[in-house]
């Protein structure tokens, strides 16, 4: 079975009149990221008509290419990108003839989403003509579903899916940067600050293993240390386990119709809400506009918006102003924080603001240098927070965890050292970087950056050979081979990493 964002799919979406079944098809064809042709059945015949055809163009992306549906559906298939045929009642109002399985093999080659009326809900029509026209549409669309990869029934704008692909758990963006890393490399690929925890937070942990490690977690220490930090209430904090597990909850907690998450960015993100089934439209940073986001590029109907600032792996900082313009009404904002800490002072930081429609996600992991206790976190106002606690499993920070919270908030002098220490590291290497000819790099505020190298394949293999570990970043949608994220460290490791890039580009 295909798995769904691949480009290649047929899809059906039935429902009665007035269900949401084509608003929800356009959805979908926007998060297949792809060109799209709707191909249009409906006729002006009269002004209601005319007025229903004139509402659905206004709210399809002007840059979607529209045709008048023709003999052969088939025919209409887009190549290369996504067809969208609203709907098969009218146009089967004609008398066809056997135009299913062309269609069904043109959908073998290209994505296309079929908006039919559900038949099978009301009663049996008395003119014989209209239980003709009940027939064909039933016969067609029960051909349609058996062949298709994804069958949504849509009732009062709800989405219900009858039959879909199984959540893939890779579609090429489960590679993280620790699977890059094997014992006794130099590691410039896991984007966590070297040398381990410090020790105030060493001693902190102990204290929690002894005593703490025999009950239940108990938060409210926790909770309370955090809302200090951020000046927000208590019940504005929801614990995870790890930046990773906030970002997984989004799915059940907001129940999104469509989701545009900026990339690229960490891809945990976007693989959650595939695999709660929710569409997903990447807008894309663009390297030449040095990672800046588009927010034009948004489309309107995006519910749900996702970004890192800083963000991962390009180290881009976005003004706080730029994010807030994303807001509308009836969409949730979430700010993907994890790499904020390196930032001195936090400029642009969301964290503090208390605004209804805005979820801020922060991660301890990298700064104190404990990925293995999964320390994270989530700020938003009441009622988002209330809805991610109630989709979290329980537990979900251990006593280490929460004993690592509640000493980072009692020791933010040292926090902000170490973000010093980051910025240090990384401005050394960032340097030494631009010293290299054949090598492009980008303007980062966090503890790496990206370059972008001739024959990536070849110069990551050059650098395992040396046993120095980078993370290539193809897997980063919008990011190619040629692309690596490189780690700072010392100004001793960044030069011996910098010597070994330049003779693998030689």
């Amino acid at each position: 079975m295909r798995a769904e964002g691949d480009g290649v799919s047929l899809t059906l979406v039935l429902g009665g009149t007035r269900s949401g079944k084509s608003a929800h098809a356009e959805r979908l064809a926007l998060a297949t990221n792809t060109p799209v042709r709707y191909v249009a059945t409906a006729l002006d015949a009269d002004g209601s008509m005319a007025a229903r055809i004139a509402a659905h163009v206004a709210r399809r992306p002007a840059e979607w290419e529209t045709i008048d549906a023709g003999d052969s559906l088939a025919d209409a298939v887009l190549a290369g990108g996504c067809t969208l045929i609203d709907g098969l009642g009218v146009w089967l109002a004609t008398p066809r003839g056997d135009w299913v399985d062309p269609l069904i093999a043109a959908a073998a080659r290209d994505h296309v989403i079929v908006v039919a009326e559900e038949a099978g809900m009301g009663m049996l029509p008395m003119h014989p003509g209209a239980r003709d026209w009940l027939d064909a549409l039933g016969e067609a669309a029960q051909r349609l579903s058996a062949a298709a990869d994804r069958v949504d029934l849509v009732v009062a704008g709800r989405a219900l899916t009858l039959h879909g692909p199984a959540p893939t758990s890779d579609q090429g963006l489960r590679h993280h940067g620790d699977r890059d890393v094997a014992p006794g490399d130099a590691d410039h690929a896991v984007n966590v600050i070297a040398g381990g925890p410090p020790e105030w937070l060493r001693e902190a942990l102990e204290r929690a293993l002894r005593d703490d490690a025999a009950r239940y977690p108990d938060e409210r220490a926790a909770i309370e240390a955090l809302a200090g930090t951020h000046g927000r209430a208590p019940e504005e904090i929801v614990l995870t386990n790890g930046a990773a597990e906030a970002l997984w909850l989004l799915a059940p907690a907001v129940r999104p119709r469509l989701a545009a998450v900026i990339q690229p960015g960490f891809t945990e993100t976007e693989v959650g809400l595939r695999a709660h089934d929710v569409p997903v439209f990447q807008v894309l940073r663009r390297a030449e506009a040095e990672f800046q986001f588009n927010s034009s590029d948004v489309p309107e109907a995006a519910d749900l918006v996702v970004v890192g600032n800083p963000g991962s792996p390009c180290g881009t900082l976005h003004p706080a102003a730029q994010i807030l313009a994303l807001r509308r009404p009836g969409r949730t904002i979430v700010v993907d924080e994890a790499f904020m800490s390196f930032v001195p002072g936090e400029r642009e930081s969301l964290a503090a603001e208390p605004l209804s429609d805005t979820i801020v996600v922060r991660s301890l992991t990298k700064l104190v240098s404990i990925p293995g206790l999964r320390v994270g976190y989530a700020v938003a106002a009441p009622p988002l927070a209330d809805a991610l606690r109630a989709a979290r499993p329980p537990w979900s920070a251990n006593a280490l965890a929460l004993a690592a919270l509640r000493a980072a908030a009692e020791h933010r002098a040292d926090t902000a050292k170490a973000a010093v220490r980051a910025t240090a590291e990384r401005e050394d290497l960032a340097a030494q970087l631009a010293r290299l000819d054949g090598v492009r790099t980008w303007p980062s505020v966090t503890n790496f950056c990206l370059v972008e190298v001739p024959d990536g394949a070849s110069v990551v293999a050059a650098l395992r050979a040396q046993r120095i570990a980078v993370r290539p970043a193809a897997s980063f949608p919008g990011l190619g081979p040629n692309h690596i994220r490189i780690t700072a460290r010392d100004p001793q490791a960044n030069a011996r990493l910098v010597h070994a890039l330049q003779e693998a580009i030689a």
